[in-house]
């Protein structure tokens, strides 16, 4: 993915940070329960924003960020764009899953309903928050044929629901591989061309 944005990293338009995740230790350890899973995830929002940003403000003083990922990191992508939109301005999520509810068997917590995107927005009443989340440039792309289409379907539906602009793009076939990510950011990765029509209408 790297050699897909070389023009972008050469020319200095980006300056890209790569993260290990914990999905180890949380959402793929099958040794603790759901609740467990969470709460290791919800450390690792802390060690992003409370680490990294500020580490990545200090290297570039540019505030605009984007949270990208493919498969389950753009759950991860989604969900912590989401959270803090005060910190991302951008989010290209690729043939992501956004709901959990699959995942948490019954299980429930604050750490599992802030885990979960489709839940958090279901829910979400705080007009401060809506109104940030409003601003962000949201690119969800996604294979027609992807066994996560119906529910991220559904996730752009919630959305809609609350009034956030975003742009659901559908490929066809199952596009749920590299080669297909790699023409999505460089296709998405400056933004969705609508966002700005949508904005000045608004």
């Amino acid at each position: 993915m790297m050699e897909t944005l070389g023009e972008h990293l050469e020319k200095g338009w980006l300056q890209v940070y790569c993260l290990d995740s914990v999905d180890s230790e949380s959402w793929y350890n099958d040794h603790v329960d759901p609740c467990q899973k969470a709460w290791r995830h919800m450390q690792y929002h802390d060690y992003i924003i409370n680490e990294v940003i500020p580490f990545s403000h200090h290297k570039n003083n540019n505030p605009f960020a984007i949270a990208v990922g493919a498969s389950f990191g753009a759950y991860h992508a989604v969900n912590i764009g989401l959270r803090f939109p005060e910190h991302f301005n951008r989010i290209l999520a690729m043939s992501g899953l956004y709901d959990l509810r699959g995942w948490t068997h019954g299980y429930d917590s604050e750490a599992i309903h802030l885990s979960n995107p489709f839940e958090y927005i279901r829910w979400l009443n705080d007009p401060h928050k809506l109104e940030l989340i409003k601003r962000q440039d949201i690119i969800l792309p996604i294979g027609r044929d992807d066994q996560s289409y119906d529910r991220s379907h559904g996730f752009s539906e919630e959305l809609w629901h609350k009034g956030i602009w975003h742009a659901f793009r559908v490929w066809d076939g199952m596009a749920h591989d590299w080669p297909y990510w790699q023409q999505m950011l460089l296709t998405y990765i400056s933004g969705s061309p609508g966002r700005t029509a949508a904005i000045s209408a608004a």
